[in-house]
C-alpha cells in the first residue's frame, strides 16, 4: 500500500524542521526541551502548521512559540535547502498540548482506581 504525498511531505517536513530548530535556531526564548509532533501540510502545498511540544511552564511554552513564530521565515528558507519543492509552504506554530491532556487524563484514572481501591463496601459474590 503506498503512503499519499501528502504524508510523505508531513513526515519528511516535520523531520527537517525538528532538525533545523534544534541546530540553527539561536534564539534565547526557544526553549531546550522542544518536540516536534507533527507538520499538516494544506493540499495545495502553500501552507503548513508546525504543532509543537514544549515541556515547561505556561510562559515558557508561550515565549517559545512566540519566538518560533517569528523565526518562522528563517525556519522555511533552511528547511527549503533541505527539502526541494517547487513552493515552499508558509509555516505556522501552534501548541501541541495532547501530552498534557493525556498526562490529565492519566492522572484522573489514577485517583479513581485509588478512590475505588479505598472505599469498603458489601462484598460481591
Amino acid at each position: 500500500m503506498t503512503v499519499p504525498r501528502k504524508d510523505r511531505l508531513d513526515s519528511l517536513l516535520k523531520e527537517v524542521i525538528s532538525e533545523i530548530i534544534r541546530r540553527e535556531v539561536r534564539n534565547p526564548n526557544v526553549h531546550s526541551l522542544i518536540t516536534v509532533t507533527r507538520v499538516d501540510i494544506t493540499k495545495d502545498l502553500h501552507y503548513a502548521k508546525v504543532y509543537v511540544s514544549v515541556i515547561g511552564t505556561e510562559e515558557e511554552k508561550n515565549e517559545t512559540l512566540a519566538a518560533l513564530q517569528s523565526a518562522a521565515g528563517f525556519i522555511a528558507v533552511q528547511s527549503s535547502k533541505k527539502v526541494v519543492m517547487r513552493y515552499f509552504p508558509a509555516l505556522t506554530f501552534k501548541l501541541d498540548d495532547s501530552v498534557d491532556k493525556h498526562m490529565r487524563i492519566e492522572k484522573l484514572l489514577s485517583e479513581i482506581a485509588t478512590e475505588k481501591n479505598t472505599r469498603t463496601g458489601p462484598a460481591d459474590v
